[in-house]
């Protein structure tokens, strides 16, 4: 199925998505895509608010604040990432779960691309409606829904027969 079609079926049948995705066989070039993409997505979602604290504040040019994001979203996070998953992964382990460092990348990857468009609701709303209650409301949902995709998935891969 196309990615668009598998996070769009994430919000019906997150289970069934991640299953599937896990089925296809440990494939680490694909979660590392799905990592990029997801911090990409994240990134652009920054702009509007970037470009509405530049035009605040123009003490720090939008160049200086988007070079930092970029910097931040396509190059921290993505080694953050790693490392959540691997502690993820220790976790899991401690409570009797039967999956693999691949299978909590895949859990953790996929469910941030999944709650991405979330992000990009959010990055508007902080752009053209700034700081208040809509703000906190969007930033809220797209937190429980990223939550929501990740212990589900985490849970579905870490099950003793979703291991391949």
């Amino acid at each position: 199925m196309a990615v668009t079609t598998d996070m769009a079926a994430m919000y019906r049948r997150p289970r069934a998505v991640v299953r599937r995705l896990q089925a296809a066989g440990p494939r680490e070039d694909r979660a590392l895509i799905f990592l990029m993409v997801a911090c990409l997505l994240i990134f652009v979602a920054q702009w509007p608010r970037l470009s509405r604290e530049a035009y605040l504040n123009p003490e720090i040019s939008l160049q200086a604040r988007l070079g930092g994001a970029l910097f931040a979203w396509l190059f921290i996070v993505p080694l953050f990432a790693y490392l959540l998953a691997g502690a993820s992964r220790l976790i899991a382990r401690l409570f009797g779960g039967q999956g693999t460092g691949y299978s909590a990348r895949l859990a953790l990857f996929w469910s941030l691309l999944a709650a991405a468009p979330l992000w990009l609701l959010n990055g508007l709303v902080a752009g053209f409606v700034g700081p208040g209650l809509a703000l906190n409301i969007t930033g809220g949902l797209a937190l429980a829904i990223f939550l929501l995709f990740w212990g589900v998935s985490l849970r579905e891969t870490e099950k003793a027969d979703a291991v391949a």
